[in-house]
């Protein structure tokens, strides 16, 4: 019996990296042309940060909890649990973070800062919505097995960490658990298969790591005069 430590991460893969990739190609291929409106979704989303309303501040965790739950079932339940056991149990997770953004995400307000971590969460953002989906071409895949926002969990993950770090509001920490657990587990997951994408995911879930930095300067406390 070999020792434990003969053992490397790809060992420990249930399945093949051509059977993980031609899984993402059959998603989208059953989800076309889904991937349309996701993409302008995003943009609507980025419209809202730079150009907040009074509804928007409701309307972008709203949307984002809606994905979250839709991620659950389309893509955990329905299709990465045929290769991986796991995922059915991961699925619950997904909800729940649906239900964080539901009820917690409303009480925030989201916008476009240049303060704090926003910058760098803007710029998460905007990797997952415009770059993550070329991220197959660059790898030698077809764009058949682009990963997209909203339709599959990587883009998903990251682009939540990007706006929840450009929300500002108490518990906001919160709605990063479990975007930053998928990317560690996605990390993994990628690396076993010596994927390119594997450095975004862990870069993600070590910037969601950070302390959230105030994004307002504190107010000077008021001085008595004498």
């Amino acid at each position: 019996m070999p020792e434990w430590w003969t053992y490397s991460a790809e060992d420990f893969l249930l399945f093949s990296p051509r059977t993980y990739w031609r899984l993402i190609e059959r998603h989208n291929e059953t989800l076309w042309p889904a991937h349309i409106p996701m993409l302008l979704l995003g943009a609507a989303i980025l419209l809202w940060l730079i150009r907040p309303r009074p509804w928007s501040h409701r309307l972008i965790p709203g949307t984002l909890a809606i994905l979250w739950a839709w991620l659950a079932w389309s893509f955990l339940w329905e299709r990465y649990a045929t290769i991986n056991w796991a995922a059915s149990y991961v699925a619950p997770f997904f909800a729940l973070q649906a239900a964080l953004l539901a009820v917690i995400g409303g009480r925030l307000r989201w916008s476009l800062s240049w303060a704090g971590r926003a910058p760098i969460g803007f710029a998460l953002f905007l990797y997952a919505l415009v770059l993550h989906p070329l991220a197959a071409l660059l790898a030698g895949r077809s764009l058949r097995g682009a990963e997209v926002f909203g339709i599959t969990p990587d883009p998903t993950a990251i682009a939540t960490i990007g706006l929840v770090m450009m929300a500002d509001g108490r518990w906001s920490w919160s709605l990063l658990a479990v975007p930053t657990a998928w990317c560690v587990a996605s990390w993994a997951t990628l690396h076993s298969m010596e994927a390119s994408e594997q450095w975004v995911l862990l870069a993600a879930a070590l910037i969601a790591l950070v302390p959230v930095a105030r994004r307002r300067p504190a107010r000077p406390a008021p001085t008595e005069h004498p």
